[in-house]
Protein backbone atom coordinates (compact mmCIF):
# COMPACT_ATOMS: atom_id res chain seq x y z
CA UNK A 1 0.00 0.00 0.00
CA UNK A 2 1.40 3.23 -0.83
CA UNK A 3 1.50 6.16 1.41
CA UNK A 4 2.00 9.71 2.13
CA UNK A 5 3.41 11.70 5.06
CA UNK A 6 2.16 15.40 5.37
CA UNK A 7 4.04 17.32 7.71
CA UNK A 8 3.27 20.22 9.69
CA UNK A 9 6.22 21.93 11.05
CA UNK A 10 6.81 24.78 13.55
CA UNK A 11 10.00 26.81 14.48
CA UNK A 12 10.24 23.79 17.72
CA UNK A 13 7.85 21.00 16.57
CA UNK A 14 6.63 19.14 13.48
CA UNK A 15 3.22 17.76 13.72
CA UNK A 16 2.76 15.16 10.89
CA UNK A 17 0.26 12.49 9.41
CA UNK A 18 0.42 9.49 7.44
CA UNK A 19 -1.91 8.78 4.69
CA UNK A 20 -2.87 5.98 2.55
CA UNK A 21 -3.69 6.08 -1.04
CA UNK A 22 -6.11 5.94 -2.50
CA UNK A 23 -8.46 6.31 0.40
CA UNK A 24 -6.60 9.05 2.28
CA UNK A 25 -7.41 6.99 5.18
CA UNK A 26 -5.14 8.72 7.96
CA UNK A 27 -3.06 5.63 8.99
CA UNK A 28 -1.36 7.74 11.98
CA UNK A 29 -0.15 10.81 14.00
CA UNK A 30 1.68 12.99 15.80
CA UNK A 31 4.02 15.64 16.49
CA UNK A 32 7.53 16.05 17.71
CA UNK A 33 7.75 19.10 20.47
CA UNK A 34 10.23 20.92 21.36
CA UNK A 35 12.59 20.20 18.97
CA UNK A 36 15.66 22.10 19.80
CA UNK A 37 14.73 22.82 23.18
CA UNK A 38 14.94 21.26 27.14
CA UNK A 39 11.96 18.25 27.89
CA UNK A 40 11.41 17.75 23.96
CA UNK A 41 8.58 14.26 23.59
CA UNK A 42 7.78 12.21 20.27
CA UNK A 43 4.47 11.34 20.04
CA UNK A 44 2.74 8.62 17.75
CA UNK A 45 -1.17 7.52 17.46
CA UNK A 46 -2.27 5.12 15.58
CA UNK A 47 -5.52 4.42 14.00
CA UNK A 48 -6.88 1.93 16.43
CA UNK A 49 -6.55 4.42 19.16
CA UNK A 50 -3.15 2.98 20.45
CA UNK A 51 -0.63 6.01 21.42
CA UNK A 52 2.89 6.27 22.37
CA UNK A 53 4.43 9.56 24.22
CA UNK A 54 8.43 9.14 24.60
CA UNK A 55 10.22 11.29 26.73
CA UNK A 56 13.69 12.01 24.17
CA UNK A 57 16.18 14.31 22.83
CA UNK A 58 15.24 15.74 20.15
CA UNK A 59 18.27 18.19 19.48
CA UNK A 60 17.42 18.68 15.44
CA UNK A 61 15.02 18.24 12.94
CA UNK A 62 17.01 15.25 11.44
CA UNK A 63 16.79 13.85 14.85
CA UNK A 64 12.63 14.25 14.90
CA UNK A 65 12.48 12.88 11.51
CA UNK A 66 14.77 9.38 12.26
CA UNK A 67 12.28 9.02 15.40
CA UNK A 68 9.31 9.03 13.29
CA UNK A 69 10.37 7.00 10.70
CA UNK A 70 11.22 4.26 13.57
CA UNK A 71 8.37 4.63 15.13
CA UNK A 72 6.17 4.10 11.89
CA UNK A 73 8.24 0.73 11.48
CA UNK A 74 8.06 -0.07 15.42
CA UNK A 75 4.06 -0.04 15.52
CA UNK A 76 3.24 -1.66 12.27
CA UNK A 77 2.36 1.74 10.64
CA UNK A 78 4.56 0.52 7.82
CA UNK A 79 6.68 -2.91 6.84
CA UNK A 80 8.94 -1.29 4.79
CA UNK A 81 9.78 2.26 4.63
CA UNK A 82 9.27 2.28 0.80
CA UNK A 83 6.33 1.91 1.09
CA UNK A 84 5.98 6.29 1.91
CA UNK A 85 6.12 7.90 -1.79
CA UNK A 86 6.17 11.26 -0.88
CA UNK A 87 6.52 13.54 1.76
CA UNK A 88 4.54 16.94 1.75
CA UNK A 89 5.86 19.92 4.16
CA UNK A 90 4.19 23.19 4.88
CA UNK A 91 6.31 26.13 4.38
CA UNK A 92 5.54 29.31 5.57
CA UNK A 93 6.61 31.57 3.27
CA UNK A 94 7.09 31.02 -0.90
CA UNK A 95 7.09 34.63 -1.47
CA UNK A 96 7.10 35.47 -5.00
CA UNK A 97 9.71 32.79 -5.74
CA UNK A 98 6.97 29.78 -5.54
CA UNK A 99 3.31 30.68 -6.84
CA UNK A 100 2.56 26.81 -6.02
CA UNK A 101 3.14 24.18 -4.27
CA UNK A 102 6.69 22.70 -5.56
CA UNK A 103 8.45 19.40 -5.57
CA UNK A 104 11.50 20.35 -3.42
CA UNK A 105 15.32 19.36 -4.35
CA UNK A 106 18.84 19.90 -4.16
CA UNK A 107 17.80 22.62 -7.19
CA UNK A 108 15.92 24.84 -5.30
CA UNK A 109 16.32 23.70 -1.59
CA UNK A 110 18.35 27.13 -1.05
CA UNK A 111 15.02 29.04 -1.78
CA UNK A 112 13.57 27.92 1.13
CA UNK A 113 16.13 29.26 3.34
CA UNK A 114 16.32 32.74 1.12
CA UNK A 115 12.92 33.56 1.95
CA UNK A 116 13.50 33.26 5.74
CA UNK A 117 13.44 36.93 6.12
CA UNK A 118 10.09 36.46 5.55
CA UNK A 119 9.15 34.14 8.26
CA UNK A 120 12.42 33.78 10.39
CA UNK A 121 10.85 31.79 12.76
CA UNK A 122 9.10 29.01 10.34
CA UNK A 123 11.25 28.64 6.94
CA UNK A 124 14.62 27.81 8.54
CA UNK A 125 13.04 24.71 10.33
CA UNK A 126 10.75 23.80 7.48
CA UNK A 127 13.95 23.86 4.98
CA UNK A 128 15.84 21.61 7.81
CA UNK A 129 12.99 19.35 7.93
CA UNK A 130 13.08 18.75 4.08
CA UNK A 131 16.27 18.29 3.89
CA UNK A 132 16.07 15.65 7.16
CA UNK A 133 13.47 13.71 4.86
CA UNK A 134 15.86 13.93 1.87
CA UNK A 135 18.46 12.62 3.56
CA UNK A 136 16.80 9.67 5.47
CA UNK A 137 14.37 8.87 2.17
CA UNK A 138 16.53 9.19 -0.10
CA UNK A 139 14.71 9.41 -3.89
CA UNK A 140 11.36 9.93 -2.27
CA UNK A 141 9.55 13.27 -3.66
CA UNK A 142 9.28 16.00 -1.13
CA UNK A 143 6.52 18.99 -2.25
CA UNK A 144 6.67 22.11 -0.51
CA UNK A 145 3.34 23.45 0.48
CA UNK A 146 3.93 27.11 0.95
CA UNK A 147 0.82 29.08 2.91
CA UNK A 148 1.50 32.21 0.98
CA UNK A 149 0.98 30.38 -2.53
CA UNK A 150 -2.69 31.19 -2.20
CA UNK A 151 -2.98 34.28 -2.04
CA UNK A 152 -0.38 34.95 -5.36
CA UNK A 153 -3.73 35.48 -7.03
CA UNK A 154 -4.01 38.82 -4.78
CA UNK A 155 -3.96 41.97 -7.16
CA UNK A 156 -1.52 44.86 -6.93
CA UNK A 157 -4.48 47.20 -5.54
CA UNK A 158 -4.35 44.58 -2.29
CA UNK A 159 -0.66 43.20 -2.01
CA UNK A 160 0.93 46.42 -2.84
CA UNK A 161 1.77 48.85 0.07
CA UNK A 162 1.66 52.73 0.38
CA UNK A 163 5.17 53.13 0.61
CA UNK A 164 7.71 54.19 -2.08
CA UNK A 165 7.05 51.75 -5.01
CA UNK A 166 10.79 51.66 -5.18
CA UNK A 167 11.03 49.29 -1.67
CA UNK A 168 8.73 46.59 -3.28
CA UNK A 169 10.87 46.51 -6.62
CA UNK A 170 14.32 46.34 -4.84
CA UNK A 171 13.14 43.81 -1.78
CA UNK A 172 9.75 42.26 -2.46
CA UNK A 173 8.04 44.75 0.11
CA UNK A 174 4.29 43.68 0.33
CA UNK A 175 1.37 41.74 1.51
CA UNK A 176 1.79 37.76 1.35
CA UNK A 177 -0.36 36.79 4.03
CA UNK A 178 -0.45 33.27 5.97
CA UNK A 179 -2.97 30.36 6.36
CA UNK A 180 -3.61 29.78 2.53
CA UNK A 181 -3.36 26.12 2.91
CA UNK A 182 -6.30 26.66 5.15
CA UNK A 183 -8.14 28.81 3.49
CA UNK A 184 -7.89 26.58 0.53
CA UNK A 185 -9.47 23.68 1.79
CA UNK A 186 -12.05 25.52 3.83
CA UNK A 187 -12.88 27.18 0.92
CA UNK A 188 -13.35 24.39 -1.23
CA UNK A 189 -15.25 22.21 1.47
CA UNK A 190 -17.17 24.81 2.20
CA UNK A 191 -18.51 25.08 -1.66
CA UNK A 192 -19.21 21.32 -1.43
CA UNK A 193 -21.46 22.17 1.56
CA UNK A 194 -23.03 25.00 0.14
CA UNK A 195 -23.64 22.57 -3.47
CA UNK A 196 -22.13 24.93 -5.67
CA UNK A 197 -19.32 26.12 -7.81
CA UNK A 198 -16.19 27.39 -6.14
CA UNK A 199 -15.95 29.85 -8.65
CA UNK A 200 -19.32 31.29 -8.49
CA UNK A 201 -19.44 32.12 -4.50
CA UNK A 202 -17.54 34.97 -2.49
CA UNK A 203 -16.74 34.02 0.76
CA UNK A 204 -14.72 35.33 3.80
CA UNK A 205 -13.25 32.72 6.01
CA UNK A 206 -11.94 33.60 9.42
CA UNK A 207 -9.09 31.18 10.36
CA UNK A 208 -9.40 32.10 13.76
CA UNK A 209 -6.49 29.99 16.23
CA UNK A 210 -3.14 31.19 17.97
CA UNK A 211 -2.28 32.80 14.99
CA UNK A 212 -5.74 34.21 13.22
CA UNK A 213 -6.17 35.87 10.01
CA UNK A 214 -9.64 37.15 8.04
CA UNK A 215 -9.44 36.62 3.61
CA UNK A 216 -11.62 37.21 1.37
CA UNK A 217 -12.24 34.43 -1.43
CA UNK A 218 -14.36 35.59 -4.67
CA UNK A 219 -14.21 33.28 -7.83
CA UNK A 220 -12.51 30.18 -5.65
CA UNK A 221 -9.12 32.76 -5.50
CA UNK A 222 -7.59 34.61 -2.54
CA UNK A 223 -9.19 38.33 -3.02
CA UNK A 224 -7.75 40.07 -0.27
CA UNK A 225 -6.22 38.98 3.45
CA UNK A 226 -5.28 40.47 6.97
CA UNK A 227 -2.04 38.91 7.48
CA UNK A 228 1.03 41.10 5.79
CA UNK A 229 4.27 40.96 5.16
CA UNK A 230 4.38 38.69 7.71
CA UNK A 231 1.87 36.93 10.01
CA UNK A 232 2.34 40.09 12.76
CA UNK A 233 -0.19 42.12 10.49
CA UNK A 234 -4.22 41.85 10.46
CA UNK A 235 -6.38 41.27 14.04
CA UNK A 236 -5.41 41.11 17.25
CA UNK A 237 -4.04 37.42 17.78
CA UNK A 238 -3.18 35.21 21.01
CA UNK A 239 -0.12 37.02 21.32
CA UNK A 240 0.58 39.33 17.86
CA UNK A 241 -0.76 42.74 18.17
CA UNK A 242 -2.15 43.02 14.88
CA UNK A 243 -2.09 46.28 12.97
CA UNK A 244 -0.94 48.82 14.65
CA UNK A 245 0.12 52.80 14.23
CA UNK A 246 4.06 52.50 13.57
CA UNK A 247 4.51 56.02 14.66
CA UNK A 248 3.63 54.37 18.19
CA UNK A 249 5.94 51.76 18.44
CA UNK A 250 8.67 54.49 17.37
CA UNK A 251 6.84 57.12 20.77
CA UNK A 252 7.53 53.86 23.11
CA UNK A 253 10.72 52.61 21.60
CA UNK A 254 11.71 56.16 22.85
CA UNK A 255 10.43 56.10 25.87
CA UNK A 256 11.40 52.97 26.85
CA UNK A 257 14.78 53.09 25.35
CA UNK A 258 14.18 50.00 23.40
CA UNK A 259 15.43 48.52 20.14
CA UNK A 260 13.00 47.69 17.01
CA UNK A 261 14.28 43.94 17.38
CA UNK A 262 12.98 44.28 21.21
CA UNK A 263 9.71 45.77 20.23
CA UNK A 264 9.44 42.96 17.34
CA UNK A 265 9.56 40.75 19.72
CA UNK A 266 7.11 41.75 22.18
CA UNK A 267 4.88 42.61 19.34
CA UNK A 268 4.54 38.99 18.54
CA UNK A 269 4.95 37.15 21.90
CA UNK A 270 3.74 39.56 24.44
CA UNK A 271 1.07 41.42 22.67
CA UNK A 272 -2.75 40.31 21.64
CA UNK A 273 -4.87 38.77 24.14
CA UNK A 274 -2.21 38.34 26.23
CA UNK A 275 -0.86 42.08 26.21
CA UNK A 276 -4.49 43.17 26.60
CA UNK A 277 -5.63 40.69 29.37
CA UNK A 278 -1.84 40.50 31.22
CA UNK A 279 -3.49 37.27 32.09
CA UNK A 280 -3.37 34.48 29.01
CA UNK A 281 -2.66 34.22 25.35
CA UNK A 282 -5.38 31.32 25.40
CA UNK A 283 -8.88 32.15 24.33
CA UNK A 284 -10.09 29.24 26.75
CA UNK A 285 -8.62 30.99 29.72
CA UNK A 286 -10.49 34.63 29.20
CA UNK A 287 -13.93 33.49 28.14
CA UNK A 288 -15.05 32.82 31.49
CA UNK A 289 -12.42 35.14 33.64
CA UNK A 290 -14.25 37.88 35.24
CA UNK A 291 -11.74 40.16 35.03
CA UNK A 292 -12.21 42.93 32.76
CA UNK A 293 -9.51 43.14 30.89
CA UNK A 294 -10.19 39.41 29.95
CA UNK A 295 -13.36 40.91 28.87
CA UNK A 296 -11.62 43.34 27.01
CA UNK A 297 -9.20 41.28 25.24
CA UNK A 298 -12.46 39.24 24.05
CA UNK A 299 -14.28 42.47 22.74
CA UNK A 300 -11.21 43.90 20.91
CA UNK A 301 -10.30 40.53 19.16
CA UNK A 302 -14.35 40.08 18.12
CA UNK A 303 -14.01 43.65 16.98
CA UNK A 304 -11.10 43.39 14.83
CA UNK A 305 -12.97 40.53 13.10
CA UNK A 306 -16.05 42.45 12.20
CA UNK A 307 -13.99 45.14 11.31
CA UNK A 308 -12.20 42.79 8.91
CA UNK A 309 -14.75 40.91 7.44
CA UNK A 310 -17.32 43.97 7.07
CA UNK A 311 -14.98 45.61 4.79
CA UNK A 312 -14.31 42.44 2.75
CA UNK A 313 -17.93 41.60 2.01
CA UNK A 314 -18.52 45.38 1.24
CA UNK A 315 -15.63 45.54 -1.22
CA UNK A 316 -16.80 42.35 -2.86
CA UNK A 317 -19.92 43.42 -3.46
CA UNK A 318 -21.61 40.83 -1.09
CA UNK A 319 -21.05 37.87 0.27
CA UNK A 320 -22.54 34.37 -0.07
CA UNK A 321 -21.08 33.04 3.26
CA UNK A 322 -18.97 34.05 6.43
CA UNK A 323 -16.64 30.76 7.40
CA UNK A 324 -15.61 29.91 10.79
CA UNK A 325 -12.70 27.83 11.66
CA UNK A 326 -9.25 26.86 13.32
CA UNK A 327 -9.01 26.58 17.10
CA UNK A 328 -10.90 29.83 18.26
CA UNK A 329 -12.87 29.43 15.11
CA UNK A 330 -14.45 25.88 15.46
CA UNK A 331 -14.97 25.30 19.61
CA UNK A 332 -15.63 28.92 20.80
CA UNK A 333 -19.57 29.70 20.26
CA UNK A 334 -19.48 32.84 22.07
CA UNK A 335 -17.08 34.44 19.65
CA UNK A 336 -18.88 33.21 16.78
CA UNK A 337 -22.55 34.35 18.30
CA UNK A 338 -21.00 37.64 18.83
CA UNK A 339 -19.40 38.34 15.12
CA UNK A 340 -22.62 36.88 13.66
CA UNK A 341 -24.54 39.26 15.25
CA UNK A 342 -22.71 42.39 14.29
CA UNK A 343 -23.10 40.91 10.71
CA UNK A 344 -27.13 41.31 10.89
CA UNK A 345 -26.36 44.25 8.81
CA UNK A 346 -25.50 42.49 6.00
CA UNK A 347 -28.82 39.96 6.42
CA UNK A 348 -26.91 37.31 8.08
CA UNK A 349 -29.57 35.44 10.63
CA UNK A 350 -28.02 33.30 13.03
CA UNK A 351 -29.48 29.99 14.38
CA UNK A 352 -28.27 30.27 17.79
CA UNK A 353 -29.10 26.89 18.41
CA UNK A 354 -27.34 25.70 15.68
CA UNK A 355 -24.47 27.58 16.93
CA UNK A 356 -24.34 26.13 20.21
CA UNK A 357 -22.71 22.94 18.97
CA UNK A 358 -19.56 22.68 17.82
CA UNK A 359 -18.50 20.83 14.18
CA UNK A 360 -19.22 21.13 10.70
CA UNK A 361 -22.45 22.68 9.90
CA UNK A 362 -24.40 25.67 8.61
CA UNK A 363 -24.88 27.86 11.63
CA UNK A 364 -27.51 30.50 9.94
CA UNK A 365 -30.95 30.53 9.45
CA UNK A 366 -32.17 29.01 6.18
CA UNK A 367 -33.21 32.42 4.58
CA UNK A 368 -31.06 33.67 5.38
CA UNK A 369 -29.02 36.36 2.74
CA UNK A 370 -25.33 35.72 4.30
CA UNK A 371 -24.79 32.19 5.38
CA UNK A 372 -22.51 31.08 8.54
CA UNK A 373 -20.56 28.20 8.46
CA UNK A 374 -18.70 25.79 10.66
CA UNK A 375 -16.04 24.19 8.65
CA UNK A 376 -13.18 22.50 10.53
CA UNK A 377 -9.96 23.18 8.68
CA UNK A 378 -7.58 20.28 7.36
CA UNK A 379 -4.09 21.36 6.38
CA UNK A 380 -2.47 18.07 6.19
CA UNK A 381 -5.03 16.34 3.44
CA UNK A 382 -3.93 19.46 1.20
CA UNK A 383 -0.36 18.72 1.55
CA UNK A 384 -1.31 15.42 1.16
CA UNK A 385 -3.39 15.83 -2.39
CA UNK A 386 -0.62 18.31 -3.48
CA UNK A 387 1.92 15.61 -3.24
CA UNK A 388 -0.19 13.32 -5.06
CA UNK A 389 -1.17 15.69 -8.05
CA UNK A 390 2.68 16.97 -8.21
CA UNK A 391 4.58 13.87 -7.73
CA UNK A 392 1.91 11.96 -10.25
CA UNK A 393 0.95 9.51 -7.74
CA UNK A 394 -2.85 8.90 -8.30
Amino acid sequence: MKKVLAINSGSSSFKYKLFSLPKEKVLAEGIADRVGLDGSTFTIEITDGEKHVEDVAIPDQEKAVSLLLDALKKYNVVEDLNEIVGVGHRVVAGGEVFKDSAIIDESNIDEIFKLAVYAPLHNPAEGEGIKAFMKLLPGVPEVAVFDTSFHESMDDIHYLYSVPYEWYEKYGARKYGAHGTSVRYVSGRTAELMKKDLKDLKLVVCHLGSGASITAVKNGKSYDTSMGFSPLAGITMSTRSGDVDPSLLQFVMDKENMSIDEMIKILNHKSGLLGISGISPDMRDLKHNPNPRAKLARSIFINRIVRYVGAYITEMGGADAVVFTAGVGEHDKGVRKAVMEALNVFGLEPDLDANSENGEKFITKPDSKVQALIVPTDEELMIERDVVRLAHLD
